[in-house]
């Protein structure tokens, strides 16, 4: 492992007798050292390709326990930065930032957020953006695949076997990969990092931050908040997780959302029967939909050959049919193409996405600023998750909640699988602990969403406190692209706290071009914001589904 140039070394000493993961208050680090902070676009290496050519962020590296509980014991680096505001005589503070994951890196979201439309909050706070412990330049674990581990399950196998048979390959793979260090992965928890949270803090020198995060992002603030209440300012959070982390809840909750999404769905396809010819009724649409998926199932199309092989059959209609709205007019686009015998565009796509998973197949990633980056690491996102959830780690549990959501849910029964994650998981889970605290707590919810259903962030409220904003849309993350972020500006500004609802993005026409959101733009990412914690398939590999 190699070390970037800007580095900060920061002795963080909790409170003695502090119990890890306990919901009371816990103390602060003190730092010895104060960042060294160096042009993110001189020592980091491809911060031009993520972040459209950025020359203003500063980056540093901080080192933190890697077991809080052990203060003196191994430390690892995490890597940081930094968007000074616009308007040093009018700066208020710090705002620290997380768009989502497990798994997602977010040094470059400081950048997105300065050209969305919450930018009006960089006129007053340093933007502050961070790579979780296990992920992009910070320290992280990254093991090599093995032959074994791309295997096909024999065709002669039923549904259930393939299931259990690409449940038992992943679970050896993530096996393997924890066990290389156990230490380390065990660590990797929401409360871990923000407890790394708290040490960027104490190495800032601020006596409080704010906070702004997305998707898991708002399940780490939450963590903070409940840990670190007395250090905290403002916290704004969108697209809230549930208070309990449970993935066959996940899964059911998802699912039942992206139900009701399709037969929205259906029924704006039937308005546009003269474009897309699948019915003039939302039955007649729906019954034409599953009568092609099924035609799929059972005889599917195939593109390429190889590991890049791309498979167009009954799961590929059926994520077409949970498109979000914005998609609606691409992804009905596809489906005529897929019905008439032709080739999606989105395919195409994948198939590259394939081979170049493939080709990069041999690299061992370090950390370090001077390392090539990662935008997403497949381990951590999996550990934080095994290491968290407390759902089941019986496959015959999974499978059988699996098959009784998809005879209640006809088009989205099945569609997730993260409770398929965990089996052979070696590590017992460390459940969230959150509770409610004074600081201030502004939660924002979408009507229709179903990547984190509004009853989430309801549950969350109820768990934690904070008022709830409701945005009339199934944008996952959408604030930061809306006019109403022009209230997320206010209650960083100001302090106020809103409890009403904001309009959305219109729903299309079938001549819609959709625009990319702010990350995207920053990122390059074409994907809809619904991956953000869908759950995660390395392209080249063998579908793995429960």
């Amino acid at each position: 492992m190699t070390r970037a140039a800007a580095t900060v070394v920061a002795a963080v000493v909790p409170l003695a007798g502090t119990v890890l993961f306990a919901p009371a208050a816990t103390a602060s680090p003190a730092p010895t050292g104060t960042f060294s902070w160096e042009s993110c676009a001189k020592v980091a290496k491809d911060w031009a390709l993520f972040t459209n050519g950025d020359t203003k962020a500063e980056c540093a590296m901080l080192s933190v326990p890697l077991d809080y509980s052990q203060p003196d014991g191994r430390k690892i680096e995490i890597a940081v930065s930094r968007l000074k505001t616009a308007n040093p005589a009018k700066r208020r503070g710090a705002i620290v930032v997380n768009p989502g994951g497990p798994g997602g890196s977010g040094i470059g979201l400081p950048m997105a957020v300065a050209q969305s439309e919450l930018k009006d909050v960089a006129d007053e706070y340093d933007i502050v953006g961070f790579d979780p412990r296990g992920v992009g330049y910070s320290d992280k674990l990254t093991c090599r695949r093995q032959p074994g581990d791309y295997e096909e399950a024999p065709s002669s196998f039923t549904e259930k076997q393939k299931a259990k048979f690409y449940s038992d390959q992943q679970a050896r793979y993530f096996k393997r990969c924890a066990e290389t260090d156990l230490d380390f992965t065990r660590q990797l928890t929401t409360a871990s990092i923000a407890r790394d949270v708290d040490s960027i803090r104490a190495a800032l020198g601020e006596k409080k931050i704010s906070y702004f995060g997305i998707s898991w992002g708002t399940a780490l603030g939450a963590t903070y908040r409940s840990l670190f209440g007395a250090n905290l300012d403002r916290m704004l959070l969108d697209s809230v997780m549930p208070a309990k982390f449970d993935l066959e809840a996940i899964d059911e909750d998802t699912e039942a959302a992206s139900e009701n999404r399709f037969n929205d769905f259906a029924s704006w396809i039937a308005r546009y029967d003269s474009v897309y010819h699948f019915g003039r009724t939302q039955p007649a649409v729906r019954k034409a939909l599953f009568e092609l998926r099924d035609q799929l199932a059972s005889t599917p199309r195939s593109i390429g050959s190889g590991q890049s092989r791309i498979t167009i059959d009954g799961d590929t209609v059926t994520r077409l049919l949970l498109a979000p709205r914005s998609y609606w007019a691409n992804w009905a686009k596809d489906l005529v193409t897929i019905r008439d015998g032709g080739i999606p565009g989105f395919a195409r796509s994948v198939e590259a996405r394939a081979a170049e998973a493939v080709a990069k197949a041999g690299r061992d990633p370090k950390f370090g600023f001077d390392e090539q980056f990662e935008m997403f690491s497949e381990f951590q996102n999996r550990a934080v998750i095994c290491n968290e959830s407390t759902s089941s780690r019986d496959f015959e549990v999974i499978w059988k909640k699996k098959q009784d959501r998809k005879r209640r849910y006809p088009a989205a029964g099945g569609s997730s699988s993260f409770a398929g994650y965990c089996p052979g998981w070696p590590l017992p889970a460390q459940p969230w602990q959150l509770k409610q605290d004074n600081s201030s707590l502004q939660l924002v919810g979408h009507t229709y969403e179903s990547v984190t259903p509004l009853p989430w962030a309801l549950s969350m409220q109820r768990t934690v406190g904070g008022s709830l904003l409701t945005i009339e849309d199934d944008v996952h993350g959408s604030l930061m692209d809306l006019p109403c972020a022009a209230k997320g500006v206010t209650y960083f500004r100001e302090g106020t706290t809103f409890s009403d609802s904001c309009a959305g993005e219109p729903i299309p026409t079938p001549d819609t071009t959709r625009k990319p959101g702010a990350a995207e733009r920053v990122t390059g990412n074409p994907l809809p914001a619904e991956a953000a914690i869908r759950p995660y398939q390395p392209a080249g590999l063998p579908a793995f589904r429960i």
